[in-house]
């Protein structure tokens, strides 16, 4: 398939990336020509340097027969004329557009989108995204990863395990004689920086990262197996109060629990947008990082701390200083990918990656196919693929035993006429039934000729 991606920034490098890996035709546009040769020399894409909305620089990128493109810079109304020429002039048939502004996602102008109007066919939102992303770390602050799959039936978690986890140095085969009843699968261990797909024999030791899915329902016994108390979140304190933080903090006074948040905001004005918009949470204005505001915030009482600032460096800073004070959990919002191994020796809990949530969102919606959703773990080492098995797949009447998936995938739930089942070697696969795997990204290829879903998309 032929792509061409405007924005060579993190998320569009990002997705070049899996594309190009994926053996498609990828061309990359930006109007900084450094960009442009970071992407052409690390990858194997073209490059063409100028505005991307410009139909001339669109025609150099090979407009007159892509099959997609995907305006992902920084301007949304640059991302938005770009779509539009597309259509218009080079008849691009699918067409993706990162956007920001809230004006733009409001319910109320979804009719802009319609193909005789403004042609845009999937519109991202990289706030929403980390919003959503934010709140789900705040269901379970004990994860460093946590996101839902099979019709929120299967819940993925990632936990660091300690020297309390009660089945450290255990094989995991063990784990079904010990929990019969936890449905709960362990799909992925990164141990020493390695991501791998544990089999039956292998153990977990200390310090290893592991990544398991299961039964919604089990999820706080789940937890507690693996050493992980959840704790209530009843005090909250975000530092930042721009579009993400106001509208993690609506989400959190729309919610059943009596959730007490408090917002620190640098900049008086958004300070007091934020204020005005919300109705329970409390809004001072200052620096997050300002150790008297936050002992005026009651740190020390806090159950959980979210900085999400478009600052790596506050964020950290301020989680930092807030466990200092009290805090009980810190979450940060790192947008630097490269920052994120000093996680943990900063005892910062957990983090949010936003390039990750934007691209695993776009991935979820230029898939083809049988593919229902796409999440991206680490560094592109992993992919959870959630997929409805076809007819034609060969893996269709099949035991998970004679199918033959490559080492590094794993099952972790079966969604079979609307029930999560639990998967073992004697589970048999069946037409209709959605699927979540465990991929890393060297056995993609293979996993999408068992389940013939290409990722050839068109």
């Amino acid at each position: 398939m032929k792509v061409i991606i405007c924005g060579a920034g993190q998320v569009g490098w990002q997705i070049a990336r899996h594309l190009a890996s994926e053996k498609n035709d990828v061309t990359i546009v930006d109007s900084d020509q450094e960009l442009v040769s970071r992407a052409t020399d690390t990858l194997d894409v073209k490059g063409v340097s100028g505005f991307a909305s410009y139909p001339d620089v669109l025609s150099s990128a090979g407009a007159e027969d892509a099959d997609m493109i995907i305006a992902a810079t920084h301007s949304d109304e640059v991302n938005m004329v770009t779509c539009q020429v597309a259509h218009s002039i080079f008849d691009i048939p699918r067409k993706i557009a990162r956007l920001r502004s809230q004006s733009y996602l409001d319910a109320i102008y979804s009719d802009l989108y319609r193909r005789d109007h403004l042609p845009i066919d999937v519109v991202i939102s990289p706030e929403l995204e980390v919003a959503e992303a934010a709140l789900k770390r705040l269901s379970s602050p004990n994860a460093f990863e946590s996101e839902a799959f099979l019709n929120n039936k299967v819940q993925l978690l990632g936990l660091h395990i300690e020297e309390n986890c009660p089945v450290v140095n255990t094989p995991l085969r063990q784990l079904t004689d010990l929990f019969s009843t936890l449905r709960v699968i362990v799909v992925g261990v990164r141990r020493q920086g390695v991501l791998f797909a544990p089999s039956a024999g292998d153990q977990l030791f200390c310090s290893d990262e592991v990544y398991l899915m299961c039964h919604s329902n089990d999820a706080i016994r789940t937890l507690d197996v693996f050493g992980k108390s959840q704790d209530e979140q009843n005090r909250i304190i975000l530092i930042g109060g721009g579009n993400v933080g106001l509208r993690v903090a609506k989400s959190l006074e729309a919610s059943e629990n009596r959730v007490r948040a408090k917002i620190i905001e640098k900049n008086r004005s958004r300070a007091e947008l934020a204020a005005g918009s919300l109705e329970r949470t409390i809004v001072l204005h200052g620096d997050g990082l300002d150790s008297g505001l936050l002992e005026e915030a009651n740190v020390s009482k806090a159950d959980t701390i979210l900085a999400i600032t478009d600052d790596d460096k506050t964020n950290m800073l301020a989680a930092v200083r807030a466990k200092s004070r009290g805090c009980k959990k810190a979450i940060a919002l790192i947008n630097d990918p490269t920052m994120s191994p000093l996680m943990e020796p900063l005892g910062i809990d957990a983090y949010i990656n936003p390039r990750s949530t934007t691209v695993s969102s776009i991935l979820r919606h230029i898939r083809h196919g049988m593919v229902k959703n796409v999440y991206s773990i680490g560094d592109a080492e992993a992919e959870i693929i959630e997929a409805q098995v076809m007819s034609t797949s060969p893996i269709a009447g099949s035991r998970i035993s004679d199918i033959g998936f490559p080492e590094g995938v794993k099952i972790g739930g079966i969604l079979k006429n609307g029930d999560m089942l639990k998967p073992n070697s004697q589970s048999k696969i069946e037409e209709g039934d959605i699927i979540a795997l465990f991929v890393l990204s060297k056995d993609i290829p293979e996993v999408e000729r068992l389940l013939q879903v290409t990722i050839d998309y068109f």
